[in-house]
Order: structure tokens, then sequence, then C-alpha cells
């Protein structure tokens, strides 16, 4: 053999490059299905001789109850049982994501409008329905806790009376779910530097996820008393948890599988109907399916917390940050769901992406009787986002600087000290994806206008309904830049499994990739392959059905499943990839050099370095071999923020997005058209560039839903929702989408497989004030509060 100055011969040849590898726009496997109709839902599923689910939901928001009398309703011919909260199987009637404050059916008390009260299971889901209607409850009211006044006034009414979870003991009132402080410099001294200072109060509406799908799923109890779970979710090892003391059950004997789900965005992190559809399988011995309809989902899951926003920021008169001050209080509603962590989230981002020595910030999530509220894609940083750039908007007004070289001075880098002392590790491009937006050639004046021809109505504020052919219509442009964490925070030992199997069938080399990841629509089954088809060398890979029968793969949330699952199959692959390579070597070691040691060598001097090629080229003599491998995958470690400064290594990685919007607004009756929300993002690597795009599109709608058109009205009397209904809550159709166009840089994390950077939420967080600040621009009105309504724009 010659020699070469690597050390390797030089007419070894190495292995190709497999297709639809890392890097590459594969397809997603379940997009035909999906765009055709075909794709099988978890509200499709159906078996044999089940019963139809339905839930009983209070009718008001705070109330004791005085009597179930549900006699009418199992006399109604096909219904097979109904139970409340004293008919459930186990001594734990409670369950929740941080704490278990939430009882499975109300006991003694409901505290929010909509809230589970008892269930019937029938033969045919109108007579379910009619059965749950036949149920008499009695209620005597209570005093409504509907804000931060009412929560913490001294004579307020405790919406949980004995509360004992683990923060408790931490909070000033037991009304408080959580509260971060962090503090860091002395704000005070900094504000006596500053040259200008602006203030702010902001209000953040409750948003809903609203997904397409609604709740569903089907429970079927099984011989050996346990129960098969079938269900649309966002954490299978999350449900499972909750799920099985509730049943009285080992977790061996609740199988759960991932449904097909249609969207999900937080709002399938936390328990909705898993729970119901297994104690009434159980009870009755029979499949049980519930599928909510539009309205009950409106009550079936939580929301985004409305939030007050309270801001100080001062700066010099050349431009420099000095300093900042805010409170933010999050409303969590009646039960805490992610509460806790969205108030950490949003105390540690809420200085933004900004380099800001002196900090004073406290962050609350209150309990109310509103509806609950959790995560939500952005989960506590949209909030943030939404006031600090409006503060740094009204900065650069002060001082007489372009907003965007006002943010670039102060924008944070690589290296950075966070409020919280956490150094930022890796690139932040903050002052670049400013420029890139910047830089975007904006769209042509008028596009409404056609020579010779009648104005184009769907490119006008109000669109086919005709109010405008362009008259009274001015135009503005706004910018805005947002931060957001990537996995789970605060010491959360955040960890993910994936099993992988290669074999040999038919002479060629096949890989099987097992998580419990659930897909919601980001692609994770995409990536997946991708990885095994980098790693091993194959072409043929397979996604098994996520279940709990593979260790846990954490939430689809956070940003979080590429780096974590990925990493996980990544590092699975790697594993099995050795142990294939190490059974080639035990077979041909008397031929291997030291040189060959990330490889097997050939007779004729060809180096294979992957296990799909060593299995192909042995499968005559490595037919039988098959190699399974289960692994776990780990970040680096994260620590809780102090209870008292907020200091701490509280997250894992940061992503940040910035976008520039161009509205067009008709003054005289408060309509806005969004022409376009160019956005620029760091996505670390695009393992996927079509799936990439698609996610921060994706993203930029639903931050523009909550800028211009998406709230959750709820009756500040009363605390009942006004609008559960597409009808009355909006959302963007694809009128009312603007152009959305994407540039994205690629810089690397060290520290995360591949170098990726989680993507689908930072881009929720900069689209809705980049909208308001292009509205102000417009109109000149200060605009506080979201979402924007005509009225806000016209003073009526």
């Amino acid at each position: 053999m010659a020699g070469s100055t690597s050390g390797i011969p030089t007419n070894v040849t190495q292995g190709s490059r497999t297709r639809g590898g890392i890097g590459e726009s594969t397809l997603r496997p379940d997009g035909t299905l999906k765009v055709t109709g075909e794709f099988a839902y978890s509200s499709d599923m159906w078996h044999e001789d089940m019963l139809w689910g339905q839930t009983l939901r209070s009718t008001v928001a705070h109330a004791e109850i005085v009597s179930i009398d549900v006699a009418e309703a199992l006399a109604l011919p096909g219904v097979h049982a109904v139970m409340t909260y004293d008919d459930l199987p186990a001594p734990m009637k409670y369950y929740g994501m941080e704490f278990q404050d939430t009882p499975v059916l109300a006991h003694g008390k409901v505290r929010h409008h909509g809230e589970p009260v008892a269930l019937v299971a029938a033969d045919h889901p109108e007579t379910a329905r009619r059965a749950a209607a036949k149920i008499k409850v009695e209620y005597r009211e209570l005093p409504l806790i509907t804000d931060e006044a009412s929560a913490l006034a001294p004579d307020a009414v405790l919406v949980h009376e004995n509360r004992g979870d683990h923060h408790s003991a931490h909070v000033p009132h037991p009304n408080i779910v959580h509260h971060q402080p962090i503090v860091r410099g002395d704000a005070d001294a900094a504000a006596a530097r500053a040259d200008v200072i602006v203030t702010g109060e902001y209000t953040f509406g409750m948003q809903d996820q609203a997904f397409l799908g609604p709740e569903s799923g089907l429970a079927v109890p099984s011989e050996d008393g346990g129960v098969d779970l079938y269900v649309a979710t966002q954490w299978l090892h999350s449900d499972l948890r909750q799920i099985a003391p509730v049943l009285g059950l080992p977790e061996e004997k609740v199988r759960m599988t991932m449904a097909g789900v249609g969207g999900a965005f937080g709002g399938r992190e936390d328990i909705s109907m898993q729970i119901l559809a297994s104690v009434l399988a159980l009870r009755t011995g029979k499949p049980v399916k519930m599928v909510y309809n539009r309205f009950e989902s409106f009550f079936g899951h939580v929301h985004r917390h409305p939030a007050k926003l309270y801001y100080e920021h001062g700066a010099t008169r050349d431009g420099r940050l000095t300093h900042m001050r805010c409170k933010i209080v999050l409303d969590g509603g009646a039960y805490a769901s992610s509460t806790a962590s969205v108030v950490g989230n949003a105390a540690s981002l809420s200085a933004g992406p900004y380099v800001i020595e002196d900090v004073d910030i406290l962050a609350v999530g209150l309990y109310t009787n509103n509806p609950p509220c959790g995560a939500m894609r952005g989960f506590g940083a949209v909030q943030a986002c939404f006031a600090y750039e409006a503060q740094m908007d009204k900065l650069a007004d002060e001082l007489g600087m372009d907003p965007v070289k006002f943010r670039q001075l102060n924008a944070m880098e690589q290296g950075t000290v966070m409020p919280t002392g956490q150094v930022v590790h890796h690139p932040a491009p903050v002052a670049e994806l400013l420029r890139m937006v910047k830089d975007r050639p904006m769209p042509p004046p008028r596009q409404w206008e056609v020579a010779g021809a009648p104005a184009d109505l769907r490119a006008l504020p109000g669109g086919l309904s005709n109010t405008t052919h362009g008259e009274g219509i001015v135009r503005g442009v706004g910018y805005a830049v947002g931060i957001k964490n990537v996995a789970f925070s605060e010491g959360f030992d955040d960890y993910s499994t994936a099993r992988v199997r290669l074999e040999v069938v038919g002479g060629e080399p096949v890989a099987m990739v097992h998580t419990a990841m659930a897909e919601v629509g980001q692609g994770g089954v995409t990536i997946h392959a991708q990885i095994a088809r980098t790693e091993l060398g194959v072409q043929q890979v397979t996604i098994h059905p996520a279940d709990t029968r593979v260790g846990s793969a954490g939430s689809t949330s956070a940003g979080r499943q590429t780096y974590m699952t990925g990493g996980s199959v990544k590092n699975s692959c790697e594993l099995v990839r050795e142990r294939v390579l190490e059974i080639g070597r035990r077979r041909f070691g008397a031929q291997q050099p030291a040189w060959a040691s990330d490889g097997l060598l050939l007779e004729g001097g060809k180096v294979l370095t992957s296990g799909g090629e060593v299995l192909a080229a042995l499968a005559d003599v490595l037919e039988d071999e098959v190699v399974e491998i289960e692994a776990e995958w780990r970040h680096f470690p994260t620590e809780p923020f102090d209870r008292v400064t907020g200091q701490g290594k509280g997250h894992v990685q940061y992503a940040f997005a910035a976008h520039r919007a161009v509205v067009e607004v008709d003054t005289e009756l408060g309509l806005v058209k969004v022409v376009e929300l160019a956005v620029a993002q760091d996505v670390g690597k695009a393992l996927n560039p079509l799936s990439v795009v698609g996610q921060i599109q994706g993203g930029t709608v639903q931050g523009l839903g909550v800028a211009v058109m998406e709230e959750i009205i709820v009756d500040p009397k009363t605390a009942k929702v006004r609008n559960p209904s597409f009808t009355d809550y909006l959302l963007p159709t694809i009128l009312d989408t603007p152009t959305i166009p994407v540039d994205y840089l690629e810089l690397a994390d060290p520290e995360a497989p591949y170098g990726v950077r989680g993507i689908g939420e930072a881009p929720t967080l900069s689209s809705t004030p980049a909208v308001l600040a292009a509205i102000r621009n417009a109109t000149g009105l200060e605009l506080d509060k979201t979402p924007i309504r005509p009225e806000h724009l016209t003073g009526l």
C-alpha cells in the first residue's frame, strides 16, 4: 500500500454520502396523507363495541358544589356509566404537570368556568351528550378572584385553601403560584446616570393555541386489568406519570401510544381527556372514545397567560442603556399547570437580547378564577418581548435615533452576561439579524393598484369586505428582535431516549428508530430518519410509532426535540455503528491495521466507516446479526434561579429572531393589512432547510394573530369565557397572512448536536411587537395592548 501523510493508504475509498441525510430538504413522510385528508388523527380512531365519553362542565367560575343528582342520566337508555369525584377508582384523585393541584373531577367546589364535574359513557355520542345534560348540579356561588388586586387583597378569597406544593412556602401570598425576582447591579444608581428614562404599562391578551385537531383519544381496557391509551399529546411519559396514580395502576399497566396529532403549540402538554376516558373504560370494561367539539376544546386545555407588564428603561444621550426595572404579572388561572416555569422564563428573559448591567426584575404568576393558563409557543418570553421592544422604540424616539441602530448599539453578542449572571456561550448575532431584515428591499407601495383595472381588494385593509378603495390608508414600518431559551431550564433533568435497530433484510441494511417523541407537526419524524441515514449510512429507515414502551423523549416543546431527541438518535446511531464495526473487526480481526480503528478494512483496501456499509458488504456472513441499542442523551446541567437574586445558570441555549413588519392602516375605519413580515433567524444548523423555513413562517403567523386579532375574552364580572368558538375567536387565514421572506444564519452552537439551535418558538416573539411598531409608525398612537382592535385606532 502506498503511504500518505494522513496515515491512510491512498487507494482506500470512503463510503459515499447517503441520500436524504442531514442538510437536505427531504419531504415529510406524513405530508401527502395530511394534505390529501387521508391521515388518521386521534379523532378518527375506532374500536369494536366502543362507548363514547362525555364531560359535564361547570357553568359558573367559582362556587361550592351543594349537590349532584345523576339519576336521570343513569336512567337514559344506552348509558353505561355516570361518574363523579367520589366514583374515581384510586385514592389519588389529583394531577398536575409541576404539582398536583388539579382534581380529575371537581371536588367540593369549582374554580373556573368549564371545569369537569361529571362523566358519562354511552353507546352513542348524542346519547352521552343528552345524558350529561340531565345531570343536575346545585351551586352556591363564591366571590371571584379575577386580577392582581382581587387576588392579593388583604381579605382575598383563596383559590386553593390548602396549598402544599414546593413553592407555597416561598411566596408572599397563597394566591401567588410563584414569584421570581432578578437583581443584578444597582438599578437605582444607574437610573441617576440616565439622560433619558421611559416607562410603559402594557397589557397582553389571553391567546389560544387554536390547534385544528380537538382533544381526542381512545382508552381500551386490557385483560391484565390495565389500559391501552391512544391519544394526541405532547409528552407521553409526563401523561403516564400523572395518569397511573389516578387509575390506581402501576405505570407498566398503562400503555400509551401516540395517535395522530392535529397541532399542539403547548396546549397538549397538560392532561385533557386522557384520565377521563381511561376511568370510564376501566369502570365499564369497554373501550371508550372521547372527542371534544370546538366549544369544549376551549375549556379542555390551557391558554397563553394574559399579562400586565410595567417597564422602566434608561439610556445615556449617546444611546447606551443604563438600567431596567420591570414587573410582570401573569394570570395563571385556577390551576398551576406550568405557570411556575413560565414565570421563570418571563423573568430571566425580560431584558431581551440587550446588554443591561443594572436590572431590578420581578415576575409573578397568580391563581385566579379565570381559565387555567400554561404552555404556549414562546412560554413567557412572548409577553416580555412585546413590552421590552415597545420600550426600545420609545427610547429611540426620545433620543432621536433610528430604532434599528439603537437596538444594534445595545445588542448582546457571544460572551454577554445575562441578568441572571449566565454567560451566553454560543453565537448571538442580534445586530446582524437586525441588519438582515432592515437591508431587505421594501415591498412595493400601493399594491392594490393595477394600472387600468379595479383595485385588488385582497391587498387592502378590510380585504374582500370592500370597505375602501385606498382612501385614508397609511403605511408603517416596524422592527423587533427577541430572545428565547431552548430546552428545559432551572435544573430540570432534561434528557431524551432513542432505540435504534440495524439489521439486514433481503441483503439490504435497514434501520428502525424508536422514540417516545410526540410528532405534533414539527417534523421530528423527518429529522430522525435523516440522522439515521447520515450516521448509519443506510437508505431505508423506519420510524416506529411513539409509545411508552421506550424511554422518555420529554415534551415536544421549548424548541428542544431536534436538539434533545435528535441528539439521542444521533448518540444511539453512533453506538450502533460502533457495535457493528466491532462485529466486523472480530470477523476480520487479523486484517485490521491500527489506522482502521474508525472503520473496517476489506480485501482490496476498501475501508467501510458506516454501520450500514458494513452490514451490506458482509451480508453473507452477518445476515442474522441484529444490533439494537437504547440510550439516553443529556445536555449540560442547568441550575435553579436563586429565589432572592435570580442568579443562576438556568438555561441551555438561546435562540434569536428579528422581524421587519410593513403594514397599511385604514385610519378612518381602524383596519390593518399586514403587507410583509420579513424575518431573519440564527438556526445553528439547518438539518432540513424546507422544514426550517416552514417553522419560522408558522411561528411568525402565530405572533401576527395575537398582534391584530386573537384574544380569549373573559367577562371580568363572571370570569366566563365569552368567545369559545372560531366564529368569535378570530384566527389569521391565508387572506390575512402576509408575504414572509425568510433569511437564516447557520452559526453552530458547539454544545449542540450538529450545532443545531431550536427554531420553532423564537419567531413567535418578535413578530407581534414588530407589527405593533409598524402600526404605531403609521398612526402615531402609543398602542400598549394586544390585540389591536379597530376602536384602538379610531378612538371610537
